[in-house]
């Protein structure tokens, strides 16, 4: 399996596929965990109607640090290879890049739904996205993978290291697809650049918090693809809800089951009091204290300064929606002036703050 460092967190979407690898560890089988260092610098096309933005080598570097061991909350670690793609790509330099280019065509590139869509469409498409699926696919080569997991977004890519394989002289890999877990939207995959995501390192009442704003319908997608109970019994949960239970009270136990799955059952008991404090008004024990200095200070200003919002357009869509409360008092004026003083502020549900503004 491989995973390119693109944002610093793994998320309980890739889980999915991780997941079914501890399984196949666990039958015995040693796996390797790829981190894609070289391909995150090309940057994959697969499902984008835009091309990414590219990410530096530094800061890939920094993302792929804490990769493995947030894998390792789900791997076993005594039955993983760590290997980097950079190994075998970083050497071929531009010569091996040619031969490598020469054994697949365009006309096949195209035949990617992405792809073709983008060229019909008339939105660019760089030369170098045409290069990804090759260079994913030569991981498989120069591993000589039997087996090469994915989500079902990886098929050609996937497809891709068979035929460079065959070309290769290798014996084919198999492939194994997931499927792809919605994010808390339901409505895209699972993405921290749609902020739609919930990390496997994220704190437990955080996580727990998320978890608990999915939809109705999609606590049954995140029962089937992120928990352990069997189907039959996930089943019978469906049954009790289309008689009559609370669909709340499964949706707990998913969240508590995920939370001790990355944390512990203490620390999932702990979430589920937390979230029913904050839902009946009360505010967090363990939100963040921050000193600011500027008073009067626009509350636009203040809820950026502190972290609450990434900037202040953000912060004054959250006061038109009626989000944002300070010491519970509910924030209507966008051009609020806020006072030297101590105070909580809260935006939305789940983001707290134990501000001191200084003049």
């Amino acid at each position: 399996l491989g995973l390119d460092p693109t944002a610093p967190d793994i998320h309980i979407g890739h889980t999915v596929v991780l997941n079914k690898m501890r399984q196949l560890q666990d039958l015995g089988h040693n796996v390797i965990f790829l981190i894609g260092d070289f391909t995150s610098l090309i940057g994959d096309p697969s499902g984008r109607n835009a091309t990414r933005p590219p990410l530096t080598r530094e800061q890939i570097e920094s993302n792929a640090k804490t990769y493995f061991e947030q894998a390792a909350l789900v791997l076993d670690r005594e039955k993983t290879e760590i290997r980097y793609n950079s190994e075998w790509s970083m050497p071929l330099g531009a010569d091996g890049m040619i031969k490598l280019a020469s054994r697949y065509t365009v006309a096949r590139i195209l035949e990617r739904e992405d792809f073709t869509k983008r060229f019909q469409s008339g939105v660019p498409i760089s030369i170098h996205e045409f290069l990804y699926p090759l260079m994913q696919g030569y991981d498989s080569v120069a591993l000589n993978a039997d087996l090469e997991l994915g989500g079902t977004d990886q098929k050609f890519n996937l497809l891709v290291g068979r035929e460079l394989q065959k070309q290769y002289g290798q014996e084919q890999q198999c492939i194994l697809t997931m499927p792809l877990l919605e994010g808390l939207d339901g409505i895209e995959k699972m993405s921290k650049s749609k902020n739609n995501y919930v990390g496997i390192s994220e704190k437990p009442n955080d996580m727990f918090g998320k978890l608990m704003s999915i939809s109705d319908t999609l606590m049954w997608r995140y029962f089937t693809l992120l928990s352990f109970r069997p189907m039959d019994e996930i089943e019978g949960l469906k049954r009790e809800t289309e008689a009559g239970r609370n669909p709340r009270d499964f949706k707990v136990l998913l969240a508590q089951e995920i939370v001790a799955r990355f944390h512990s059952q203490a620390d999932a008991e702990h979430a589920l009091e937390d979230f029913n404090h904050r839902a009946k008004g009360g505010v967090p024990d363990d939100i963040a204290s921050v000193t600011l200095a500027g008073a009067p200070l626009a509350i636009g200003q203040l809820l950026k300064q502190a972290g609450l919002v990434p900037s202040t357009s953000e912060a004054l869509r959250n006061i038109e929606q009626g989000g944002v409360k300070i010491d519970g008092a509910t924030v209507s004026d966008k051009g609020l002036k806020v006072e030297a003083g101590e105070f909580v502020v809260q935006v939305g549900k789940r983001r707290f703050a134990r501000v001191t503004l200084t003049a």
